[in-house]
């Protein structure tokens, strides 16, 4: 079947136009229609950062809903004017300074980072399922932006071995004022914890723990 997406924005921009015709597995769902167009350099890496919202023929969906032939599946980024977050999954050392850097603002009144090291332990390792993990820390730090009106926000999470005293895990937010900023990165960090895919073993641990 035949779907036409519509784009705006900084996604029509990557794409080089307003729509594109999609072909579809009849009874396809919206997350198939994703899945396919990151496919597509470079929206399909535009796609994997930024929190984009869907709709089937001017109505709000869900990922789970079947399009139809002839659907116009529309994807809409955020319109509040505020930036994409930066978030990152790597097995390369992390910078809290680099995290910070990406939520600078001129607007900002506070910027705050949350670090988080192994303790009490030679190291720890971690596994993610790396694109659906950097999909959800996305949308988590797209719905803290919105709730605790932040200005931007960005967090990185390390994976494979992390040693003693190195940071396995940053979150930064920055908004017009501390108690603001305090408040998303504590929510952000606590919800990539609890739903976030991704696991951890302990030194001598016997198996591997979520979060």
């Amino acid at each position: 079947m035949v779907v036409q997406v519509r784009l705006f924005a900084a996604l029509r921009e990557a794409a080089g136009g307003d729509s594109i015709t999609l072909e579809l597995p009849e009874g396809a769902t919206v997350a198939e229609a994703l899945e396919a167009l990151s496919g597509r350099p470079p929206l399909g890496r535009l796609l994997t950062r930024l929190p984009v919202r869907m709709a089937v023929n001017r109505v709000y969906a869900d990922a789970y809903i079947r399009l139809s032939p002839d659907d116009e599946l529309a994807l809409i980024p955020p319109v509040s004017g505020g930036a994409a977050p930066h978030v990152r999954v790597t097995s390369e050392p992390l910078s809290a300074a680099a995290v910070a850097a990406a939520v600078a603002d001129s607007r900002a009144g506070a910027i705050v980072t949350f670090g988080g090291v192994p303790r009490e332990v030679g190291w720890l390792e971690y596994e993610a399922y790396g694109e659906m993990a950097q999909e959800r820390i996305t949308a988590i730090l797209g719905e803290c932006v919105r709730r605790h009106r932040l200005l931007i926000a960005a967090a990185e999470h390390r994976i494979g071995t992390v040693p003693l005293g190195e940071l396995a895990v940053i979150v930064a937010a920055s908004a017009a004022h501390r108690e603001e900023a305090f408040a998303g990165v504590g929510e952000a960090i606590d919800r990539i914890k609890a739903e976030v895919p991704i696991w951890k073993r302990e030194m001598g641990g016997m198996g591997w723990l979520a979060g």
